[in-house]
């Protein structure tokens, strides 16, 4: 294809949540438009509407919003070549299915499912590849009156001619097919609708797309597309350039899917994982930024990637490695961007309601739990102990205080506590040590224990001693008192 500035789309066709094996498509898209200062399109594969609805075409475009991947043209943003909604485009599709009938590249065929259906058993069981068999590639036109007077609603099939599609991959090198095996395919329903082979192919060719950056699972619809290009005038320098991104694999080596661990995008974000750290871990799988690096920004991602990098073999998705990297990037936040990518989650859990003496507390609780979370959904949890009204211990962690040995704890944590007047977590952390762990013998794990539990209700706090300092004296000596009483 002759040089001109590169043109890539995301075209989904979104019959629920986007996966990760959308999204990376689209980042590798979005990377690979802003590296080569090119035009990323966003384009809604919708012609399928019995599976496409509204509420998934808006999640659609709330989901790449929310990763940060912003596109030059398409829905609410609009460009040049609109409608970006293949729904909005029936009659351009319906302009090209005439013309390629006209040209002869196309044809109506009448068969029905139960003759297709009976010709592939027979092909089957002469072990002959199962393929549409051309019955309808020639009719007359009394053939194609008699059809119709029997009531039988025609597809539209294109013509595939003898010999093989050959085509560059940007990936996987030279890639032929041979076309025994790529029959001749439907392009336009019995009702008229198009299927995807026609309205992907013209829609690349009218909105101009230079790359096609996709999935693995697409590659043997490219001679099909291909066909469909020559259809409308194009020479081979005219195609764009295809580059088949390598499948992403489970832990089990079987292709990525909701039984092995594939989730929407949308899982993720409740799950309080970051988008620069979804898509820093996504544009992992299958392409590297070289130097064995891991931890990658944005603007990073736009310097460093190119197609060249993009591996061919399989990746495997590691859903350990991705917590590794959103803890990363959580501890990289600034405080006031930690603190509001926390609020919506501790409201959410009914923590806080959102007062400015809550946010106020939340600000100052946040740096002692930075360093030990890697999910935004362990914020709550964390946090809950400073803002609940109505304090108890949970009901797992009672018997771990209610014993001789951490009684005898709480009451010497208690006695020495009460007279401080410098309530800071140096001081308290001082007396604590000084009388649990020098006098009494105790180890940390078993004198701090106790005191954790009866100040926090739960195993699980920020640092002890910077808890009750944030807790406060009072509330902090009053839970002690009240563990004691159990």
């Amino acid at each position: 294809m002759v040089d001109k500035k590169v043109r890539v789309r995301f075209a989904p066709s979104p019959t629920g949540d986007l996966h990760v094996g959308n999204i990376r498509t689209a980042l590798f898209d979005w990377a690979y438009a802003r590296h080569t200062g090119g035009t990323f399109i966003f384009r809604i594969e919708d012609t399928d509407t019995t599976r496409v609805t509204d509420e998934y075409i808006a999640a659609a475009i709330d989901t790449l919003r929310w990763l940060g991947l912003q596109w030059d043209e398409g829905p609410e943003v609009g460009g040049e070549y609109g409608p970006y909604q293949q729904s909005q485009r029936l009659d351009i599709y319906a302009h090209w299915a005439q013309k390629f009938l006209d040209q002869k590249d196309a044809y109506y065929c009448f068969c029905t499912a139960g003759e297709l259906e009976a010709r592939r058993e027979a092909q089957r069981a002469a072990n002959v590849a199962p393929g549409y068999d051309g019955q309808c590639r020639d009719l007359s036109e009394d053939h194609i009156a008699a059809f119709r007077s029997e009531g039988r609603l025609p597809v539209i099939r294109m013509r595939m001619p003898d010999g093989q599609t050959t085509f560059v991959d940007q990936i996987r090198g030279e890639v032929s097919f041979d076309h025994k095996f790529v029959p001749d395919f439907v392009l336009v329903r019995g009702d008229g609708s198009p299927l995807y082979t026609l309205a992907v192919a013209v829609d690349d060719v009218l909105m101009k797309v230079t790359h096609v950056l996709r999935g693995e699972d697409l590659l043997s619809s490219t001679p099909r597309q291909i066909r469909v290009y020559q259809a409308m005038g194009l020479t081979e320098d005219g195609y764009p350039t295809f580059a088949h991104l390598p499948f992403v694999m489970g832990q089990d080596n079987t292709k990525l899917s909701k039984r092995n661990g594939e989730v929407s995008v949308n899982w993720y974000r409740e799950a309080g994982f970051l988008p620069e750290a979804i898509c820093n871990y996504l544009a992992l799988l299958g392409w590297s930024p070289g130097e064995d690096r891991e931890n990658v920004t944005m603007q990073e991602l736009t310097e460093l990637f190119t197609v060249e990098r993009v591996h061919s073999s399989p990746a495997k998705f590691d859903m350990k490695k991705l917590e590794a990297i959103n803890g990363d990037k959580i501890r990289a936040l600034t405080l006031d961007e930690f603190l509001g990518w926390a609020l919506p989650f501790l409201k959410n859990a009914d923590v806080i309601e959102g007062s400015e003496e809550e946010i106020a507390m939340v600000k100052a609780a946040l740096p002692i739990i930075q360093e030990r979370i890697t999910k935004l959904s362990e914020i709550p949890a964390m946090l809950k102990f400073l803002f609940v009204k109505d304090f108890a211990i949970e009901e797992d962690s009672i018997a771990k205080v209610s014993d001789e040995a951490s009684k005898a704890v709480l009451a010497r944590s208690l006695g020495e506590l009460t007279p401080l007047e410098e309530w800071t977590h140096s001081s308290i952390e001082a007396a604590l040590r000084s009388s649990l762990i020098q006098e009494m013998g105790l180890k940390p794990r078993v004198a701090f224990g106790s005191v954790r539990i009866a100040v926090t209700g739960s195993t699980i706090s920020p640092p002890l001693f910077e808890s009750m300092e944030l807790l406060g004296k009072s509330a902090s000596l009053a839970r002690i008192a009240g563990a004691l009483a159990l």
